[in-house]
């Protein structure tokens, strides 16, 4: 049984470039970074939960949510499954951050977050906004024409992640499948970012405030379910 199923849509990506070394720190025993023509890739994200069931039932006040979220890619080299880990999840949801940080030793963080979304047949443009201290801000808008993921593109290597990586006191590696259909994307016509990265992350992604995204992806989503973890 799937530990929990839900819909994800109305992703938007923001994607930096970094050096491999301030990633190093973060990444789960057992796993590597995840290169990308020789780069490496931190990611803003941004996602609403709907329909949401944990262990098939639904919880009250907990089955339509938005998340925002940064992180970066890593691959298992015994495997060759490619996922992601987390820097940082934010929910306004207590019993999301509670049961994803003590069952998958993520690492959530309850914080107020909106989502706000305007469509017309030309253009869609959504906003998720967040408060750890002072309210931050991620948006953009798109054309609502769905395009198909291209093999080796920048697309395929950011979205297609099917695996998630989660580390427990620098000794176990969590390993949980996320199984969903391949995304469809959309042409994003413009964005903006007004985010206090050390505020929201800590002093280690400060760098971000003054760097600008290498790009900006929209994601159609789709239904997916969490499978449950195994040790690496």
């Amino acid at each position: 049984m799937s530990f929990l199923t839900s819909t994800w849509s109305y992703l938007p990506f923001a994607n930096y470039k970094v050096d491999p070394k301030l990633l190093i720190p973060y990444v789960p025993k057992g796993t590597q970074l995840d290169l990308h023509h020789g780069a490496a890739y931190i990611s803003l994200v941004g996602l609403r939960f709907e329909n949401t069931r944990l262990l098939r039932f639904p919880v009250p006040f907990h089955i339509n949510f938005s998340e925002i979220n940064l992180r970066f890619y890593v691959k298992q080299p015994d495997s060759g499954r490619r996922g992601v880990v987390f820097i940082k999840e934010i929910v306004d949801k207590p019993m999301i951050t509670l049961v994803a940080n003590k069952l998958y030793h993520e690492r959530y963080q309850t914080m107020p977050v909106t989502f706000d979304m305007n469509e017309n047949p030309e253009k869609i443009q959504l906003t998720y906004r967040w408060k750890p201290v002072k309210w931050q801000e991620f948006g953009l808008s798109y054309h609502p024409t769905p395009l198909a993921i291209t093999g080796d593109s920048n697309e395929q290597f950011i979205l297609e992640r099917y695996f998630g990586y989660s580390e427990y006191d620098k000794k176990t590696t969590y390993e949980y499948e996320v199984r969903h259909a391949s995304w469809e994307h959309f042409k994003v016509i413009d964005y903006d970012i007004k985010v206090d990265f050390k505020e929201t992350y800590g002093d280690a992604f400060e760098f971000l405030n003054h760097q600008q995204p290498e790009s900006i992806m929209m994601a159609r989503g789709s239904r997916i379910s969490i499978e449950n973890k195994r040790k690496l």
